[in-house]
Order: structure tokens, then C-alpha cells, then sequence
């Protein structure tokens, strides 16, 4: 394993450039896109090569040399990504919500150092989640003072998407083993005691190297170690689990809209027409024009609502003060994008299989990935509770509650 380094800044993009340079990415890495699904190969020279784009900056405060770009813009670079490569958009997910966290919980110094990183484009990855705790907020894992100076970390962590190969792993952790003492340790993937483990199995996003990361007696300097003190009873009207939420959702529309474009084209150019048609060519068979229609509406309506949720989440953010209504309408508004692109995406990578026909699940042709990634990515965060939150407003006017999940 190679530590991802960078020793030369890339242009700072803005608002206007960075959608242009991430399409332009997309295009990059979506040809060999298939193969590295088929061989669950992490895709480290497409990372490198975004690296070098400035993409990694944009979220970065223009202050720090960034492009301070709006939340909106972040979450259109995603979905373009994912159109390109799903994995390629996960892998950097991470990277921008721990540049947030800096935003609010980094003192003067590690903003920077760390926003530095970014802007040369050095890419932080995550270790945040674990497996056989009661649920996502319960973590094992743990920060100790170390006698000699700094401290320890020790534990183990899962779905550490974004980790392998980056520049930095951000470690949720809790203090002396007091879960009510969040706080984030900043380690490098190469520090003596981080081990990973070539584990993540699951039947979607297969190169995103997302299973664990053995912590031993890491050593961490003080300096390295984010606070985030203790979680409030009434948490403040905050954004950062719509902004988490938002780039979630982007995955999977961008996923939607590359399973569309894929098998239409293989139904253009490679489908049989059913022999009761009286067509030559499957792409005029009256049944699959229908249905084809059909998802390209259901998509297009996607990708409205989630331009929308993104309009939402800027208004939020360009606010003189975060309410509880400002808040509360971005959380909705993400909340309602990224639940409809469970339907809608999943339905769309489903559908192109039957209208292709029995060719199309020749796993040369990987059109089965696009089914198999947008289910595994959208089980994230289930929707039900999504609608559940958006029907208590509706009917009960109950705010979303304040948690970086919603």
C-alpha cells in the first residue's frame, strides 16, 4: 500500500469550473469502469489523477486557498462522478465531510494544516463505523493519553471507505473509553499499528476497499486530534447531516443516470428484437420505447428533485443564521432526494436488465454493476425512516430531529 502524497497545488476551482472538471474526470475513469468493477480493483490511478484536478479543494474555504465552492456544487461533482464511476464518487466522500467537520470543530492551526493538505490535493479517508456495537453511534474504539507524550489509538473499524491509499484517516474514537467524549484522530495510513484487512465482500461497490482497519497503539500527536466535546441533549440547527446526506444521495442518482445511458445503449446496439415485434431492431419494439420513456421521465424527475435539495441546502448555508426552519427545510428537501433515488435509481438499474434481454447479464458487458452498487450504496440509510420524518412534517409540523444522519 502506498500513501497518497502531493507536493505541487492544483488551480483552485470554483463554482462555475469545478462541475466542468468533474465531468470531464467522469468521462476519464467510466471506460475502464466495468473491468475494475469485475475485479474489485481499487481505483488508485483514477484518484491520483483526480488529485491532481483540484477537485479535492473546492469545499475548502477560499481563505485557505480553496474554491469555497457552495454545497450544491459539491453534491453536482458527485453525481457527475458517479456517472462516470460510483466507486470513484464513494471514495471521496469522506474526504468532504471531514473537511466540514474542520470547518466547525478544527482550531485555527489544524484548519491550516489540514485544509493545506486538501488544497494540494491530498485526500483524507474515514474509520468511523464498527461492527457488533448496538448501533452506528456506539464505538469501541478508543483514544488513551500516552505517558510518553500525545496518545494512543486502539480498536477496529468497518466500512472505512476512502481509507486505503489516502493522504489521511480521520478515526472516530472516544476519550479514555467515555463515549459522551467524541473526537477524531488524524492518522496516516502507513503509521506504525494500522493494519487493514482485504475484507469488504459485499456484492456492490466492490473497489471501494471498504472493510476494516486494525488500530494498535497508534501514536497520535495532540496536534492530530479533532474534539468534538460532548453531544448536546438539543442539538443547535446544523447542516452537516444534510450536506453528509446530499453526497449520499448524488451516488445514487449519478448511478441511475449511468444505468439509463448504459443500457440504452446496449439495447441499441446489441439487444434482439422479440420475435413477436415485426422489427428488426429492438429499439423500435413500441413496448420498449414505452418503458424506456418511462425511466428517462422518472429520472429526469430525480434530478430535478435533487437539484432542488441542493438549492435548499445552499439557501441554508448563505442564511445570515441557521434556524430551525432553514435546517429543517434542507434536511427535507435532501431527505426527500435521497429517498426517491432508492426507487427510482434501483428501479431504472433493474428495468434496463429485462429490456436488454438474457445477453445483458454476460458480466463482460457489466451491466449488472449498476444494480448491484446502487443497492448496496442506497442501504446507507434506510428511506423508511426518510419518509417517516418528511410525513411527521407534513402532518404533525415536527421538525427532522438534529443528527448527521437526516
Amino acid at each position: 500500500m502506498t500513501t497518497q502524497t502531493a507536493v505541487a497545488a492544483p488551480p483552485a476551482l470554483t463554482d462555475e469550473t469545478a462541475p466542468v472538471v468533474a465531468a470531464e474526470v467522469a468521462d476519464r475513469v467510466r471506460p475502464g469502469s466495468a473491468e475494475r468493477d469485475r475485479e474489485a480493483r481499487h481505483p488508485a490511478a483514477e484518484l491520483a489523477d483526480l488529485a491532481a484536478t483540484g477537485l479535492l479543494g473546492i469545499a475548502v474555504p477560499a481563505a485557505y486557498g480553496g474554491g469555497g465552492v457552495r454545497p450544491g456544487t459539491v453534491a453536482e461533482v458527485f453525481r457527475l462522478l458517479a456517472v462516470g464511476d460510483a466507486a470513484v464518487s464513494q471514495l471521496l466522500l469522506s474526504h468532504f465531510v471531514l473537511v466540514e467537520l474542520l470547518k466547525a470543530a478544527g482550531s485555527d492551526a489544524q484548519k491550516e494544516f489540514f485544509f493545506g493538505e486538501a488544497v494540494r490535493g491530498v485526500r483524507f479517508g474515514n474509520a468511523t463505523a464498527e461492527r457488533g456495537t448496538k448501533h452506528i453511534f456506539d464505538r469501541k474504539t478508543a483514544l488513551t493519553a500516552d505517558p510518553d507524550g500525545g496518545h494512543l489509538l486502539n480498536g477496529q473499524k468497518f466500512y472505512t471507505t476512502g481509507a486505503l491509499a489516502s493522504g489521511w484517516i480521520g478515526v472516530a474514537a472516544s476519550t479514555d473509553g467515555d463515549q459522551s467524549q467524541p473526537v477524531l484522530a488524524f492518522v496516516r495510513p502507513d503509521d506504525e499499528g494500522v493494519e487493514f484487512a482485504d475484507d469488504w465482500t459485499a456484492f456492490g461497490q466492490r473497489p471501494t476497499a471498504s472493510g476494516s482497519i486494525t488500530f494498535t497503539d497508534v501514536r497520535v500527536p495532540a496536534d492530530r486530534v479533532l474534539v468534538l466535546g460532548p453531544v448536546p441533549a438539543d442539538p443547535p440547527p446544523q447542516t452537516l447531516g444534510a450536506y453528509d446526506q446530499i453526497l449520499h444521495a448524488a451516488i445514487d442518482v449519478g448511478i441511475g443516470r449511468a444505468a439509463l445511458e448504459d443500457g440504452a445503449a446496449f439495447v441499441a446496439e446489441r439487444s434482439r428484437p422479440w420475435f413477436e415485434s415485426g422489427h428488426d431492431r429492438a429499439a423500435d419494439e413500441p413496448h420498449t420505447l414505452v418503458h424506456f420513456g418511462r425511466l428517462t421521465t422518472r429520472l429526469h424527475a430525480l434530478e430535478a428533485l435533487f437539484a432542488r435539495a441542493g438549492a435548499v441546502l445552499d439557501a441554508a448555508y448563505a442564511a445570515p443564521e441557521l434556524t430551525d426552519e432553514n435546517t429543517a427545510a434542507a434536511s427535507l428537501a435532501v431527505a426527500e432526494a435521497k429517498a426517491f433515488a432508492q426507487d427510482i435509481s434501483v428501479q431504472i438499474a433493474t428495468d434496463i436488465l429485462e429490456l436488454a434481454g438474457t445477453s445483458a447479464a454476460d458480466s463482460r458487458h457489466g451491466l449488472d454493476r449498476h444494480w448491484r452498487n446502487v443497492r448496496v450504496h442506497s442501504l446507507h440509510d434506510p428511506a423508511r425512516w426518510k419518509h417517516h420524518h418528511i410525513g411527521n412534517h407534513l402532518l404533525n409540523a415536527v421538525n427532522p430531529p438534529r443528527y448527521p444522519l437526516l
